[in-house]
């Protein structure tokens, strides 16, 4: 088993209570999956296998967290088995051994995790009103600058007009638009450093 040094130094600098879980839960998956890769990952302690993640685990100041790849989350708190606070929260170690080797199976598979097997969300989008179409048309600095913006940035100032209650709103927010376009600046420039 190939150690990682920063998780050796994350299991030494957990809580007193936390130590061993994490040393019982690092030794079981080596035990279970041989060859399992270790890694830190968004500030974790990972174990990989054919270079996916098969788990992760955390220890934070109560408690601490263990996932494995494709399960959902059990009870309170992060991971899949929910909040650890001892050894005799954990599954037993031949229940855990099969769903790591469940884990193991959905990634020689190749199966994605559930997450990012959803379809992507579609992209809001607010077509330009006539009102402004024309306004932009007739300052062509504000329109180039327009047209140059990200979609995201776009959809900014489109929904900030349509929003408007009252056609005198809507008309100061076209006209302001208009002259912040013209100036390069994003709808939210303001907050912008």
């Amino acid at each position: 088993m190939e150690r990682d040094p920063r998780i050796d130094d994350k299991i030494a600098r957990a809580a007193e209570f936390a130590r061993p879980i994490l040393e019982h839960l690092r030794a079981l998956v080596h035990q279970t999956i041989p060859g399992a890769g270790e890694a830190i990952k968004w500030g974790m302690p990972h174990f990989t296998y054919k270079g996916k993640n098969i788990a992760a685990m955390a220890g934070f100041k109560a408690h601490c967290s263990f996932s494995i790849q494709g399960e959902s989350h059990e009870g309170e708190g992060m991971g899949t088995l929910g909040k650890i606070t001892s050894l005799a929260d954990l599954p037993d170690d031949v229940e855990l051994a099969r769903r790591l080797h469940e884990a193991r199976g959905r990634i020689d598979r190749g199966e994605k995790e559930a997450w990012r097997q959803a379809p992507p969300k579609p992209r809001r989008t607010i077509e330009v009103p006539d009102d402004f179409a024309a306004a932009l048309a007739a300052t062509p600095a504000a329109a180039q600058v327009f047209d140059g913006l990200a979609p995201s940035h776009r959809y900014e100032y489109l929904e900030w007009i349509t929003e408007a209650k009252r056609p005198e709103t809507r008309a100061n927010r076209i006209g302001d638009a208009l002259e912040w376009l013209a100036e390069g600046k994003r709808r939210n420039w303001k907050y912008e450093r």
